[in-house]
């Protein structure tokens, strides 16, 4: 059964070395997450290794690997099994010939729940994920954890409120994002850091509940990540952070029963026209 307090936590680092640093580096994080009391830990977005992403290259998929018997998974798995908390694993994954940038969902016994596809691929200068990554086909999933049902996006999936949307309806109690996000290389002088933040806050207070996003630090190659790391409350209010260059661990605690109370006295549900919605599934431009 489920504690009534869920403790959360995001892990911000820099992810240049090689896989096995990272790893351990993510590792050493989440060992410091686990002593400070959380229970779900995020991780950001494709964190064995340098966003490779960043330009086109024939080589880097040979960083694909199937998620059964993944290495860093089952290395995870260990880890969670452990220290008694769920961790979303980002990784890049090969399934019979096809590429995807995938999370595993590691409940806190250790055991595989599933793997979930990002939906939303981005493409443009410094995030060529088209190259890579094909659109997710598992559809957004909420998970049911030893420590809460979880909805789980990742990066480009945050921007959309579809995404947070389906997940609450689906039951998610908190929405989690791993990602990998930064400077725009053909426009410098743009700092995306506070939209990013915004449009998941607005998730969070459309759909009455906390978000947590994980964030990387460092400059690589044309990008400079600009961590930020957060987690917000249901109703859009900062609980814990980290800085644009800060490596480390924020910690927050939520109330699940309060959480529960507070959506069921506001009826964004129970007042949705879903007849009025087929607009949102129209790829044709509106005239």
């Amino acid at each position: 059964m489920t504690d009534a307090r869920l403790e959360i936590a995001v892990v911000q680092c820099e992810l240049q070395a090689s896989r096995d640093v990272n790893v351990s580096r993510i590792e050493a994080l989440v060992r410091e997450a686990a002593g400070r009391g959380a229970r779900v830990v995020l991780t950001p977005e494709l964190f064995e290794g340098r966003y490779f992403p960043q330009a086109k290259d024939q080589n880097a998929f040979d960083l694909a690997a199937p998620a059964e018997g993944h290495p860093t998974i089952q290395r995870m798995q260990r880890l969670a099994k452990e220290l008694a908390v769920v961790l979303p694993v980002s990784f890049f994954e090969e399934a019979d010939g096809v590429y995807y940038n995938s999370l595993a969902v590691v409940d806190a016994d250790g055991a595989a729940l599933g793997v979930y596809r990002k939906s939303h691929i981005p493409d443009g200068p410094g995030y060529e994920e088209k190259f890579y990554f094909r659109p997710g086909n598992t559809g957004f999933r909420v998970w049911s954890t030893r420590h809460g049902e979880l909805g789980i996006g990742v990066c480009w999936d945050q921007w959309f409120p579809e995404t947070a949307r389906a997940m609450a309806l689906l039951g998610a109690e908190v929405l989690l994002y791993p990602t990998a996000i930064g400077t725009e290389p053909t426009t410098p002088g743009e700092d995306s850091k506070d939209p990013w933040r915004r449009v998941m806050v607005g998730h969070a207070v459309a759909n009455a509940v906390p978000v947590a996003a994980a964030n990387r630090i460092g400059t690589e190659a044309g990008l400079a990540f600009y961590g930020s790391s957060f987690i917000c409350d249901h109703r859009g209010e900062m609980l814990a952070e980290l800085g644009r260059n800060e490596e480390g661990v924020a910690v927050a605690t939520l109330d699940r029963d309060a959480l529960r109370k507070y959506r069921s006295n506001w009826d964004f549900f129970r007042d949705r026209r879903p007849e009025l919605y087929g607009v949102l599934s129209r790829n044709e431009p509106l005239e």
